[in-house]
């Protein structure tokens, strides 16, 4: 894979300075990402190919180490097909679906078919992922300035100035726009006075990689009924991505609203998983190949406000990760390609068109996380949970169904009578607590 520049081509342009008349610098603005993962990649791709001047930074270089399952569901491969991803050119491994587990009990679902998006994911860490989705947007004419550090400069919630610092050099810039894609922590964000609501959801997660002989299984799999090994049911989850390459990734999760979870430590619920894994995985030693890395990610879009006067939020910085699954990736390319259009109609000139993400981000998603919030405030009550589990890998339609929903992958027809499976959850869920 080429390697992407280190140093700054050029200066984000400061369009205060005279251009001159009819050139490209005095018709539009100038558009800076703050953040290179899957949302600042893709938002930098798309203000690129509609000839949006756009400069990227990323405080790290790629490729670099996330704490991440490293799954790409197919919402995100779409995004990927949309972007000309190239998949057969790198280091990519495809899977048919998912293999869940609850206690003993197992079983096994392809990804459904769907009218819009495809039949199929797959693996890949995102060490390889993200500087190849960079890539793509610098083939666009997006430039991308690794090793960089943004702060913000505000008055009266606008960015009036951001100070970069790297390997280069210390400089102020003065963008028009600024799309803030710097993930979960988010000090930028911070820096513009964005919060996370404290009612909502957020996970914990832990991940490392194991060798295994069986890393070309086709199946991602979920553990959702983890014991220690006296037997004792522990809070949270586990998963097993399979990387092709003769590992595995293998992590351990739990949400906010499980009962106790902030007397629980998140190693200890992967060290119990490793220790309990089905015999296929035939992972010999319970040490992993690499350090485990762990993070804490707001969820339901739980981070706001999503714009002010002249930046938004995006991915995981927004808090835009599915409760459900704890999938965050495929919303970072999806919010990062919404927030373009937006951004590069205010590029354009439009002085109202900022607002419009926000209400789009709330037509296209709010209902959803509705119902999975009270979904994971449910199945933190380990009785739920372990009902909940328990009654559906009994049952193949009921669990297809579940996938469906719970991956956000619903067809259009189906759609169409979301509010009515949303709220079919609710009162099964309601009933459950009672």
């Amino acid at each position: 894979m080429k390697v992407l520049a280190t140093q700054p081509r050029q200066p984000v342009p400061d369009h205060r300075s005279a251009a001159p008349a009819g050139t490209l610098a005095s018709m539009t603005k100038s558009v800076l990402i703050v953040g290179g993962g899957p949302g600042g990649a893709s938002c930098a791709y798309w203000l690129a190919r509609n000839g949006i001047e756009v400069h990227l930074v990323e405080k790290k270089r790629y490729p670099r180490e996330k704490a991440c399952g490293d799954g790409l569901t197919p919402r995100a491969i779409k995004q990927l097909l949309d972007m000309g991803f190239d998949f057969d050119g790198l280091d990519l491994h495809r899977v048919e679906g998912l293999r869940a587990y609850a206690g003993d009990l197992k079983i096994e679902m392809p990804w459904p078919e769907h009218s819009t998006y495809p039949n199929w994911g797959a693996t890949m860490r995102r060490a390889d992922l993200d500087g190849a989705v960079a890539e793509l947007a610098e083939q666009q004419g997006a430039v991308i300035e690794q090793g960089t550090t943004a702060t913000p400069i505000v008055d009266n919630d606008m960015i009036t100035a951001v100070h970069l610092s790297g390997d280069s050099g210390e400089r102020d810039v003065h963008p028009d726009l600024v799309v803030i894609a710097d993930g979960s922590n988010s000090r930028f964000g911070r820096g513009v006075g964005a919060s996370r609501r404290k009612d909502y959801p957020f996970g914990l997660a832990v991940r490392a990689y194991y060798e295994t002989p069986a890393s070309d299984d086709r199946f991602i799999e979920s553990q959702l009924d983890i014991r220690d090994k006296e037997g004792r049911a522990m809070p949270g989850y586990g998963w097993v991505f399979p990387l092709g390459d003769g590992e595995i990734n293998v992590g351990a999760g739990l949400v906010s609203t499980f009962r106790g979870w902030k007397d629980v430590n998140t190693s200890h619920i992967l060290d119990a998983y490793v220790d309990s894994l089905p015999d296929h995985w035939k992972v010999v030693e319970s040490t992993p190949h690499t350090k485990p890395l762990g993070g804490k990610l707001p969820m339901s879009f739980s981070v706001g406000p999503k714009i002010g006067r002249n930046w938004a939020l995006i991915g995981d910085a927004a808090g835009a990760v599915n409760p459900f699954n704890g999938e965050g990736i495929d919303y970072a390319y999806e919010t990062g390609r919404m927030a373009a259009r937006y951004v590069g109609e205010a590029a354009g000139g439009a002085t109202d068109a900022l607002p419009g993400y926000a209400r789009e981000l709330e037509e296209t998603y709010g209902d959803y996380h509705r119902v999975a919030r009270v979904f994971v405030k449910a199945i933190g009550n380990p009785t739920i949970m372990r009902s909940l589990t328990t009654v559906g890998l009994r049952s193949k339609p009921l669990m297809e169904w579940t996938l469906k929903v719970m991956a956000n992958l619903l067809d259009p027809e189906e759609a169409k009578m979301s509010e009515h499976i949303y709220s079919a959850i609710e009162r099964t869920v309601n009933v459950g607590n009672q």
